[in-house]
């Protein structure tokens, strides 16, 4: 039995709701079949956007959505997705498969899905092959209203008013597919590029500097030193795997070794955030610079017959709990860590839905994410318990994980059983609230493997979790191998 002790007077910051961000990039069918079909699509759309995958989407109350890349943001040139689609120049999509990219889905079509979305856009920049003068002018396409050559293209393009522009990337993995660049030559370039990054609306725009590859302390402490000043937010890149980048394994065929060496990575994003922590926390210990992980998930080998460079696998019950996992970190570092982008949205790695053809299916990760809607921008409420922790070879992790908020008179607890073998008697005591209505979702199934396919598109679906409430006492079951969200109200 595991007992927890819910101090809710006690609270430390908000959890943010940015942190259940997504990520659209142009690779596979994430944006083509996944996202958008065109106009003439015999698929119902509405300006081209799947009706089906935006109404799903939209349960989940999206914050924010990163677009166009990824790898493919520092190929991008803004300009070939404007204007008459019959016109748009195509290119090759040389990181993602070696396929040509058409352009019809650019910048007006991706402000349109972020409306049709109710998210705010988070516009990552070209660096590694675009210039500075690229990225200054497509800022003020989208942003200013005003009397300017770029405001009236745009306006003859068939967008009126500005659109409202909160976040911009300033280049992405710039150690990597963005440059091959070294530290010190990306904060001077970011330096510069950063500098014609102007506000033309009301609201500055929030800048995102290209951050570190998983525990790379090197380039976080190179970038806190020389442009700390010019910047709101450090990137974070960070993948789960089965076991390392070279052995990624199977997404949906594994053993119990499988399960475990997946819930034991996720422990390393604890490990990684921790040690770029520190480092801001030296140079800046006001905590005026956020951390986001704008690229998180768990990555596995593509499915068989499917085109290596779409990046394409399934999503079972693992996907769920090792997600819950995770996010449960960013709420234990919500002090720094003020957005996470899960990759990717639709069709790619640890996706929210898959598509084929006109056929869509929800995941468990969806799942997930529609059920921990209740912890967006609550307050953190310290709890304390202690969970076992499971030991085999050389991993750690723990059987049961939990966390709680509270916000608008209500509480949110999520919690997790890692055990491929054992249910939990969970109790919580809760001092200082009194609640009389306590309701619960599970998401478990029966085997570690299970998941939804276009055959089966419901054998991991959400089912009503039994919970007892005693005055200020609650109790619940939990199954193995899943995870739940309770939610009490007074």
């Amino acid at each position: 039995m595991t007992k927890v002790k819910i101090n809710s007077s006690r609270v430390d910051g908000k959890i943010s709701k940015y942190i259940y961000g997504q990520f659209a990039e142009h690779l596979g069918r994430c944006i083509y079949e996944g996202l958008y079909v065109g106009d003439d699509s015999d698929i119902p759309n509405t300006n081209g956007m799947r009706n089906d995958v935006v109404s799903a989407l939209k349960e989940l109350e999206i914050p924010v959505l990163r677009w166009p890349g990824g790898c493919f943001a520092d190929d991008y040139h803004w300009r070939d997705g404007i204007g008459d689609k019959s016109k748009r120049p195509y290119m090759v999509n040389t990181n993602w498969g070696g396929v040509v990219e058409n352009n019809h889905f650019g910048t007006h079509e991706f402000f349109e899905l972020c409306e049709q979305l109710n998210t705010e856009p988070y516009i990552c920049g070209n660096v590694g092959s675009g210039t500075v003068q690229e990225m200054r002018d497509w800022v003020e396409y989208m942003t200013f209203d005003g009397d300017s050559p770029l405001a009236n293209e745009r306006r003859k393009n068939g967008r009126e008013k500005p659109w409202k522009l909160k976040f911009f990337g300033v280049g992405n993995e710039n150690w990597g597919c963005g440059g091959n660049m070294r530290a010190q030559y990306y904060a001077d370039e970011y330096r510069r590029y950063a500098t014609f990054i102007r506000n033309y609306g009301e609201e500055p725009i929030y800048k995102i500097a290209g951050g570190p590859n998983a525990d790379d302390d090197n380039w976080t402490e190179v970038l806190m030193k020389n442009i700390k000043h010019a910047t709101d937010g450090i990137s974070l890149h960070c993948y789960t795997f089965e076991s390392d980048w070279n052995n990624k394994g199977k997404a949906a065929v594994f053993d119990k070794d499988g399960w475990d060496s997946v819930m034991a990575d996720t422990q390393r994003m604890d490990k990684t955030i921790n040690i770029h922590e520190l480092i801001m926390d030296r140079y800046d210990p006001e905590n005026k610079l956020d951390l986001i992980v704008d690229e998180w998930g768990n990555w596995y080998d593509v499915e068989p017959g499917t085109n290596p460079g779409f990046l394409y696998q399934q999503n079972t019950i693992r996907d769920a709990v090792s997600g819950m996992l995770i996010l449960h970190i960013f709420h234990k570092h919500n002090r720094r860590v003020q957005m996470a982008n899960i990759a990717q949205m639709v069709n790619v790695l640890q996706a929210m839905v898959l598509t084929d053809g006109e056929k869509m299916i929800l995941t468990p990760t969806y799942h997930l994410f529609r059920m921990m809607k209740g912890h967006m921008d609550g307050e953190k409420v310290d709890i304390d318990y202690t969970s076992d922790m499971y030991e085999s070879k050389d991993r750690k992790f723990p059987k049961i994980s939990i966390s709680a908020s509270k916000k608008n008179d209500e509480m949110t607890i999520s919690l997790c059983n890692t055990s491929t073998e054992d249910d939990e008697d969970i109790t919580f005591e809760i001092s200082d609230d009194e609640y009389s209505i306590a309701v619960g979702e599970m998401l478990t199934s029966n085997n570690m493997t299970d998941c939804n396919t276009f055959e089966n598109p419901n054998c991991v679906a959400p089912s009503n979790l039994d919970v007892n409430i005693n005055g200020n006492t609650v109790s619940v079951k939990l199954p193995k191998m899943s995870i739940a969200v309770i939610t009490l109200k007074k």
